[in-house]
């Protein structure tokens, strides 16, 4: 089955403020014991959203305002630190689907591109702009504009930047290459065989 084809993403927003928020941070390295990527989800930001007690701290993620959101703001080199798949494998699980930020790390921006999470670059002053409105009313309906590479929210319409690699891949439905290599297998064998590699 073909992937979707991610031209838009529509959702409410919610804002997680800082710079350098690395891996680490959205999912502690505790929590990747896992053999799925399922349930990875409520550990998202797990450290910094509970005290060592197990306390909720008031992180935004938490806030009741914001339940629900799907489009995550923040700040600059955004998923920064390790490789670590496992990040944003939580914060899909989570429920975000697209991150709006000054700036992302190349990994982790890939990662998240695979998983057809489009991240867009937009700057301070329109993030600051995007996360008032969204402060004075949670409910805004904010849409990333992937193919338009733009982003609506309210009134207001902003430009952001997105690679032109993952704009197509993201826009033509092809942001995750083992899945299209796995709807392709026929010809991949095709070519095996005919390379004489099939009993190799």
């Amino acid at each position: 089955m073909a992937l979707a084809k991610i031209t838009q993403v529509s959702g409410r927003g919610v804002y997680v403020p800082g710079s350098d928020i690395d891996t680490d941070r959205i999912i502690p390295a505790r929590f990747m014991k896992c053999v799925t990527f399922d349930g990875l989800g409520e550990f998202a930001f797990y450290d910094v959203r509970f005290d060592k007690d197990g306390k909720p701290t008031g992180h935004p993620l938490d806030d009741p305002r914001f339940k629900g959101a799907s489009i995550l703001l923040s700040g600059t080199n955004f998923g920064c630190g390790s490789s670590r798949e496992h990040a944003p494998q939580a914060l899909y699980r989570f429920g975000i689907r697209a991150v709006i930020a000054e700036s992302f790390a190349e990994i982790f921006f890939g990662n998240c591109t695979t998983l057809g999470i489009p991240c867009v670059v937009a700057s301070t002053a329109d993030i600051k702009k995007i996360a008032d409105v969204v402060a004075a009313d949670p409910k805004t309906e904010i849409k990333v504009d992937v193919a338009g590479r733009q982003v609506m929210f309210g009134d207001h319409s902003i430009p952001v930047a997105l690679p032109a690699t993952a704009h197509e891949a993201l826009t033509s439905g092809k942001w995750d290459p083992i899945a299209e290599l796995l709807e392709n297998k026929d010809a991949v064998h095709a070519r095996i065989t005919a390379l004489g590699f099939a009993n190799a």
